[in-house]
């Protein structure tokens, strides 16, 4: 993405969050940002496009935050998940998404309400996967139903410790108050066998979303997150740093942003990376590379 259209965006997402969406309109994004009305459908053909680019952008970023705090740790450690979850929760406090997706359902955009439906499954199947890992595959009938349960337990508790002036309980002490009740609710449903939701309902809710995906999305986060550490450890030419900091950035983008991301360029941002004397033979880099031309170099 160039830097102009990444203007563009942020200047948007400030606007969302000072006026609103609706509110804001293309006539203020357009003085906001100092671009022309031309410029603006070339990159975006509407507001809702735009706002979808917004919610993608914050998404990445919280995402990438998210799965590098898994960084040599292990997947079943319920104070990793517990901070992942407040980096959850800190992102849309600071990002104001709760009220944007508000906004969102009482518009008269049919596709933007879809989209923001969608997002909202993709973290429910996110916390699903996760919780795949920490309870363990005998557990999974009743995953759903425990996923399902703890976001209504967080929204709430969330919601009426707000209320309450007096708390002086913090973010994570209620995210991990939430877990522990929930444990206890995985157990019970085990011991009992009873089910309500089929784990098979989110391949219907996410047709085009397979574990598989899921799976790749996750090694490829993970990994990128590795590369960037090693890289912030051990270079130190600020430049050089800062250039293959870029190119994993760019890698990231072109997969994650586009539908037809343009190999050539991947390929060509991967050979650069791979001149970094700080990640050349390293099991990341080899992972990484591995990954790239399994799920999508592997045409070339």
């Amino acid at each position: 993405m160039n830097e102009r259209k990444q203007h563009v965006i942020k200047k948007a997402h400030q606007l969302f969050l000072e006026k609103g969406f609706q509110a804001t309109s293309v006539q203020d994004i357009l003085d906001y940002s100092g671009i022309s009305k031309g410029t603006f459908y070339n990159y975006f053909p509407s507001k809702s496009e735009l706002f979808k680019a917004v919610f993608n952008t914050i998404n990445a970023k919280y995402e990438k935050e998210r799965d590098a705090l898994l960084i040599g740790e292990n997947l079943t450690d319920m104070e990793v998940f517990i901070k992942q979850i407040h980096v959850y929760i800190q992102s849309n406090k600071r990002n104001k998404l709760f009220s944007l997706v508000e906004e969102v359902f009482v518009s008269n955009d049919p596709d933007l309400k879809q989209f923001v439906k969608r997002a909202q499954l993709n973290q429910t199947k996110w916390i699903y996967d996760r919780f795949l890992e920490l309870f363990g595959h005998d557990k999974q009938p009743y995953l759903l139903d425990c996923t399902v349960i703890f976001s209504g337990i967080l929204h709430h508790m969330f919601h009426y410790n707000h209320l309450n002036k007096e708390s002086k309980y913090e973010q994570i002490d209620i995210i991990r108050y939430c877990l522990n009740r929930v444990i206890t609710i995985v157990n019970d449903l085990n011991k009992v066998k009873v089910q309500l939701l089929q784990p098979d309902l989110l391949t219907t809710w996410l047709p085009d979303s397979t574990d598989k995906d899921v799976q790749y999305r996750n090694e490829f986060y993970y990994l990128s997150a590795a590369l960037k550490k090693i890289i912030m450890k051990v270079h130190q030419n600020e430049p050089e740093r800062v250039k293959y900091l870029q190119l994993l950035d760019f890698i990231q983008e072109e997969l994650m942003n586009n539908k037809l991301p343009r190999q050539f360029l991947i390929e060509s941002a991967l050979h650069s990376l791979k001149l970094c004397p700080e990640l050349q033979q390293t099991e990341e880099l080899v992972k990484f590379q591995e990954l790239l031309y399994e799920n999508v170099l592997n045409d070339y």
